[in-house]
């Protein structure tokens, strides 16, 4: 028989993954290009390069998510194939991570849409 999960050891693997997460989005020094340490720029420009690229970031939350959806539906074949290991609620818990992922995924490239298209028809 499947035991329950401990609502707190829920708790904890979610504040871990919270913690994981923001720890992944500080850019830590040691970690930039050597291109993105100089600053050769002129007075007035923008900075570019304090951090990963827009690309880079959304590249990782897609990839992020797509681990998200693989974990998840392993999970869901061990368990029906009977797998002990496997306790109904780690499943759905999985399941539930990658699906609000997949959602905020979309939001995300339905607010850079709508951005795009925003500065497509400003005038000139």
């Amino acid at each position: 028989m499947v035991e329950r999960a401990d609502v707190n050891s829920v708790l904890s693997d979610i504040r871990a993954l919270r913690e994981q997460m923001q720890q992944r989005q500080q850019i830590q020094p040691d970690q930039l290009r050597p291109e993105q340490m100089q600053s050769s720029q002129k007075p007035g420009e923008a900075q570019q390069g304090e951090g990963p690229s827009f690309m880079d970031t959304l590249q990782g939350a897609v990839n992020q998510v797509n681990e998200l959806q693989q974990t998840s539906s392993d999970l869901k074949t061990r368990y029906t194939q009977g797998d002990p290991d496997v306790d109904i609620t780690r499943v759905m818990v999985e399941s539930q991570k990658a699906s609000v992922a997949f959602e905020a995924t979309t939001q995300v490239r339905n607010r850079v849409v709508q951005a795009y298209e925003k500065i497509m028809n400003m005038p000139i």
